[in-house]
């Protein structure tokens, strides 16, 4: 099965046009032709069977033939996740995250992060593959990137950890996760850690200072390894 993504798509459609991109991609990258079966998901946990009505590389339209809303899962994570030095890093972390399952990302600019400037088209759109690759109807969210302090200073009603490397008393982050919990946000830092005084703050925030094993790994690392926790404990 190959899943397209289109957002404009919608469960009150009978019909619907490509625009002119993803018509060329259909019509002469992918060779599909009248008549053809596409699966199409809008990121809202709408999956839509259509069948191919026009399909030039200017314009491809569809005839909606079938469609089923898909359940979410039953919790929902939010990483924030300081950005690293190096973007394909970061983007590894994306996509990743986006196949294992994942709600929602956020930047976040923390005292010791070397990069600050973050463009978020590319992202969107790794997470846009990805989520079309493991054949998932909900497009994960990605925020604005904020400073720590700002992040730190929203109101909260989920569990909240913080993956740290400081030698601080510290759980595992598999001992604290609470099944019965609907929502998760786990911050995870730079790759010189988060400061002391962020730490702090986070604490004082409630957030549950955690371990992600017995070895330090590196930034999108140690995302993917909270995001599978999650995914796993949740079974």
């Amino acid at each position: 099965m190959q899943l397209f993504y289109n957002p404009n798509i919608s469960e009150n459609d009978t019909h619907f046009s490509f625009d002119k991109d993803e018509s060329k991609h259909i019509a002469k990258v992918l060779r599909k032709n009248l008549g053809d079966v596409l699966q199409i998901t809008n990121g809202k946990g709408w999956l839509f069977t259509a069948e191919i009505t026009r399909a030039e590389p200017k314009h491809c339209s569809v005839s909606i033939i079938a469609q089923q809303f898909k359940a979410k899962r039953n919790y929902n994570l939010h990483l924030a996740v300081a950005p690293t030095k190096m973007n394909d890093r970061y983007e590894w972390f994306l996509e990743k995250a986006t196949e294992i399952g994942i709600d929602s990302i956020t930047p976040i600019i923390c005292d010791h992060s070397e990069r600050k400037v973050i463009k978020t088209e590319r992202f969107e759109k790794i997470i846009q593959s990805a989520m079309k690759q493991s054949l998932q109807c909900y497009l994960p969210k990605l925020n604005a990137t904020i400073t720590f302090k700002d992040f730190i200073n929203q109101d909260f009603t989920n569990q909240l950890f913080i993956a740290h490397c400081e030698e601080t008393d510290r759980k595992s982050l598999k001992s604290q996760l609470q099944t019965t919990a609907t929502d998760y946000t786990i911050l995870i830092g730079p790759e010189g850690d988060f400061s002391v005084k962020e730490i702090e703050m986070a604490l004082q925030r409630d957030f549950i200072p955690v371990t992600l094993g017995k070895t330090r790994l590196r930034t999108e690392t140690a995302a993917i390894a909270a995001c599978h926790s999650v995914a796993f404990a949740n079974e």
